[in-house]
């Protein structure tokens, strides 16, 4: 490793580049190969000159992402990393790697000073800085220019414009874009935004002027909610994107949300490239999306793309950008936001155009025109994203979860998937960033075939270590609903008013998963007879062929007789005849069955000496018990552990850090009052009293960090 001032400058051996290249070399997979006119219809011609070194701004798996497309091209790279992110995927893929600061974003990925130098040491010719941290600054933007270092991006005047939602607005309607009701100027003070917002109507929709990325948004439906959705949206502007200035328009109640990609060029050309369905959203945030919408028809598309490619050409646009709209009931649709930068869900655009979008922006900011026309543009097949997070969708649909992968398995051994991710079985999911672990992404000839596939690649995908939200992004795409198309950004709530609570076992499914884990038990109490060739004595007779035990499903208990004959086991539950067939691997995360002639794909995620077995079936973890009878008549002597009072105390229900304390030992709090707040992944959260009650004491303050499940605030 080599020093360079005060960066870490390294070229990593050829072993260890070596092992990442076999790795994640392969770009164009096979989720973009059902058909020739579906692959990526732009090779880079050898003749065709861009750039020798290109800094990526960023982390994770975008700037492994970018990396990827260098590669194809010829192009070397360097990566930019904090001191937390010093053993990443991204780092590692990198031709050359610069420390840029410790792990706080505001010290590293948005220190501008520290990747100017980078810049400078490593002679790089462009920067490509991703989605997010500085990929929509102006100010970064134009020290590169300064340095003659290429933006690959648009120009500052389309950042700034479209960058500011504010002046964005009024230049789209001068564009004659459709656009939200609202007011046009700055939000000063709570005061202001209630007058406004009573002005315009209730519901109202509260944003930060410089943001994106569902951070700064509170939706307000009277005049308390905007006197708190003022301040939670500028505390989350200001640390996101360094700029607390708010708008407010009217909130248009169970819209869709579907943005259009455009491609523009130097010389005038703009293109749209269809459009993305993202309507499926927690928090004003992406959960899954779709390309093409079920919704849009041809004229209404074209009427959308055309639009998008007005508002481009409106502020001289040059690269990729999305141009978001709401769109109601009736197909009247309204502009959003335009984002300067190239999209997290760009990947499903990819694979029914044929176009790498990341290759495209490299071009266009060399300098070179379009390759392609509008009509060029083709909708082949269907795609879909979903949004692996390490998050506990039972909290609020999503709050971030941290730890470390101890074992991590992607699916891209399954036809037409794509994996985009910057991690790998070891990483740590921190409180410094996006809890994001990857962007599954799925492909079919038609939506039927790309959603099977979809629910395919999350059974078989292998996280463990930290909590994740495949239970719930496995219901969103098997729901009725979602299936038909009837989808709204309502869809969670709607679907799920009591919030989440994992896939809903019919009598057949629990009768099927019951039946598998006492099958999986006797499996293992029969390979654990033998210890290198050694008997040892079993938790329950082996000898013969029949089993006759108890099972625990939540409350209830059954009865269960299992009879095995290699392979297969014949199980009765409570009387009920299941077949279950299966190889038995113990060893393998991955429990593939046959259940009653019914393909099945579990996971095993624990199991221990007393029966206890953790088993994903259908995408939502259980925990099943599997006791001889024996041991189940004694087990209903055991007392019942006493649940915690949580009336009395506030407990974190997500690791971050405590923003602000508004209470202190003897303060009388009323029900639902703030007590404190509580960051994480630059999401603010307000925790509040469940009950009237005196503060006994307070266990945390301002600045610190705590863990999920810390004790905040004791009430008497």
């Amino acid at each position: 490793m080599l020093g360079i001032n005060m960066a870490t400058r390294c070229i990593l051996p050829p072993p260890s580049r070596l092992l990442f290249v076999l790795k994640f070399a392969p770009f164009q997979s096979g989720c973009c190969a059902i058909h020739s006119k579906a692959q990526y219809s732009t090779a880079p011609s050898p003749n065709e000159k861009t750039f020798d070194k290109i800094l990526i701004a960023n982390r994770g798996e975008i700037a492994c992402r970018v990396i990827k497309t260098c590669k194809k091209m010829g192009i070397r790279t360097v990566a930019v990393h904090s001191d937390v992110d010093s053993n990443s995927v991204h780092v590692k893929m990198a031709d050359e790697a610069v420390y840029v600061g410790p792990a706080p974003t505001g010290q590293s990925y948005l220190n501008m000073d520290a990747i100017m130098a980078a810049v400078r040491d490593t002679k790089s010719q462009a920067v490509h800085p991703g989605y997010g941290f500085l990929s929509e600054n102006k100010e970064f933007a134009k020290r590169l220019a300064k340095e003659r270092v290429t933006f690959i991006g648009p120009d500052t005047h389309a950042i700034q414009a479209m960058g500011d939602k504010i002046e964005s607005k009024l230049i789209a309607k001068a564009a004659k874009v459709n656009t939200i009701p609202g007011f046009d100027g700055v939000v000063k003070t709570p005061e202001d935004a209630v007058e406004i917002a009573q002005n315009i109507g209730y519901p109202v929709m509260i944003k930060a002027s410089a943001g994106g990325g569902g951070k700064g948004m509170r939706v307000a439906w009277n005049d308390d909610e905007t006197r708190d959705g003022f301040r939670f949206s500028s505390q989350e502007a200001a640390s996101s994107f360094g700029d607390d200035r708010l708008l407010i328009e009217k909130y248009i109640d169970n819209p869709r949300h579907i943005e259009i990609q455009v491609l523009a060029d130097k010389h005038g050309n703009a293109l749209w490239l269809n459009e993305r369905e993202c309507s499926i959203q927690r928090r004003n945030q992406k959960v899954v999306e779709e390309a093409p919408s079920t919704f849009l028809d041809s004229v209404t598309r074209r009427a959308m793309g055309e639009q998008a490619v007005q508002l481009a050409k409106a502020v001289q646009y040059s690269s990729a950008g999305t141009v978001e709209f709401l769109v109601d009931s009736t197909k009247n649709f309204y502009f959003l936001e335009m984002n300067t930068r190239l999209q997290v869900e760009h990947p499903i655009t990819e694979c029914i155009t044929g176009l790498d979008l990341v290759e495209q922006m490299i071009r266009v900011a060399k300098g070179y025109q379009l390759q392609h026309r509008q009509e060029d543009i083709p909708i082949n097949g269907w795609a879909f994203e979903s949004r692996v997070y390490a998050e506990d969708p039972y909290k609020s649909f999503g709050l971030p979860s941290i730890g470390r992968l101890s074992q991590y398995q992607e699916p891209t051994d399954l036809n037409n998937v794509r994996v985009d991710s910057g991690i790998q079985e070891g990483s740590d999911i921190s409180i410094y960033y996006d809890p994001m672990i990857s962007k599954l992404i799925t492909y079919g000839a038609t939506r039927e075939e790309a959603l099977s596939k979809m629910e395919d690649a999350l059974d078989n995908y292998v996280i463990r270590g930290v909590t994740h939200n495949i239970p719930l992004l496995r219901e969103i795409i098997t729901h009725p609903r979602f299936i038909s198309g009837d989808i709204s950004t309502n869809f969670l709530p709607e679907i799920y008013p009591d919030g989440f609570k994992g896939h809903q076992l019919q009598a057949e499914q629990q009768r099927e998963l019951v039946a598998s884990a006492a099958a999986l038990y006797v499996a293992a109490q029969l390979c654990s007879q033998n210890v290198r060739g050694h008997l040892r004595i079993p938790s329950v007779p082996v000898a013969s062929s029949c089993w006759e035990l108890c099972a625990q499903l939540g409350e209830q208990w059954h009865e269960v007789e299992v009879n095995k004959s290699g392979n297969m086991c014949t199980v009765h539950v409570d009387g009920e005849r299941v077949d279950v067939h299966g190889q038995w691997n113990l060893a393998s995360p991955l429990l593939p069955l046959t259940i009653n002639n019914k393909h099945r794909l579990l996971q095993c995620l624990s199991r221990d000496a007393s029966g206890h077995i953790v088993l994903q079936y259908l995408g939502t973890s259980f925990k099943i018990r599997i006791l001889s009878k024996l041991a189940a008549k004694l087990n209903s002597f055991m007392p019942d552990k006493v649940p915690e009072d949580t009336s009395s105390i506030l407990r974190s229900p997500m690791p971050g850090t405590v923003v602000a304390v508004t209470v202190k030992p003897g303060d009388e709090v009323a029900e639902g009052q703030e007590i404190c707040v509580i960051e994480a992944m630059k999401m603010q959260n307000s925790m509040t009293a469940v009950k009237q009650a005196k503060v006994k004491s307070v266990h945390c303050k301002a600045g610190e960090t705590v863990g999920e499940g810390d004790l905040l605030v004791e009430l008497e």
